[in-house]
C-alpha cells in the first residue's frame, strides 16, 4: 500500500512512475475517499502516448501535511527513496538554473517557486540521514533511480553533501528575493 504525507508526494510518486510505454505524465482526475475514518486520494487517468488506464491509489498519512512546496513531515517518505529526491532537486535545480542565468533580474522571482521546490527535494534526502550517523545507509535506496544516483557518487549522500547542496540552493533561493522582490 503507498503511504503519501501530502498530496506533493502522491503526485512526485505519480512522476516518478512512468506508464509501461514511457510516456512521464497524464492527465489525472482525482478524488477523496473516506474508507473507514481512513482517507485515500484515488488518481485515475489515461496515457497521453498509448492510451492505457492509469490508476494509483494512496493511502493520506494520519499527520496534517505540510504546505508546498514541503511533501512531508518530520519522517521519511516511505514511497519515494533518497536518490530519486536528489535526482528531482538535481533536475529542478538545473532547469530553473538555467531560466536564472537567461533571466533579467527583475524576472526572478518567477523562478523562485521551482528553486523552493528544488530544497523542499533536497530536505527530504536529508530525512533519511539516521541521528548521528554521516552517511545514508545503502539499504534506503529502494528504487532503481535511487541505487544508480547513490553508485554514481555516493559521497552527496552524506551530512556534508547534503549540507552543502542545502547551503547553496538557499544561498539562490535567497538571492532571488533579494535581486527580485515581490511585486507590491
Amino acid at each position: 500500500m503507498l503511504i503519501a504525507r501530502s498530496m506533493q508526494e502522491a503526485h512526485l510518486y505519480m512522476d516518478l512512475h512512468a506508464c509501461v510505454c514511457g510516456a512521464e505524465e497524464f492527465e489525472r482526475e482525482h478524488r477523496l475517499e473516506d474508507r473507514d475514518g481512513v482517507l485515500f486520494a484515488v488518481f485515475e487517468g489515461v496515457c497521453p502516448q498509448c492510451g492505457r488506464a492509469r490508476s494509483f491509489e494512496f493511502r493520506m498519512s494520519d499527520e496534517l501535511p505540510p504546505a508546498p512546496p514541503a511533501f512531508g513531515g518530520a519522517e521519511p517518505s516511505r514511497i519515494i527513496d533518497p536518490g530519486e529526491f536528489m535526482w528531482i532537486g538535481d533536475r529542478v535545480s538545473t532547469e530553473s538554473g538555467l531560466r536564472l542565468l537567461n533571466t533579467p533580474l527583475a524576472e526572478h522571482r518567477e523562478i523562485r517557486p521551482a528553486t523552493a521546490y528544488a530544497i523542499a527535494a533536497f530536505e527530504e534526502v536529508a530525512k533519511f540521514l539516521p541521528e548521528g550517523a554521516d552517511r545514508i545507509p545503502e539499504e534506503r535506496f529502494t528504487s532503481e533511480r535511487g541505487r544508480e544516483m547513490y553508485a554514481k557518487n555516493p559521497d552527496r549522500f552524506t551530512r556534508a553533501g547534503i549540507d552543502d547542496a542545502l547551503e547553496r540552493k538557499r544561498a539562490i533561493l535567497a538571492d532571488i528575493d533579494r535581486f527580485s522582490p515581490p511585486r507590491s
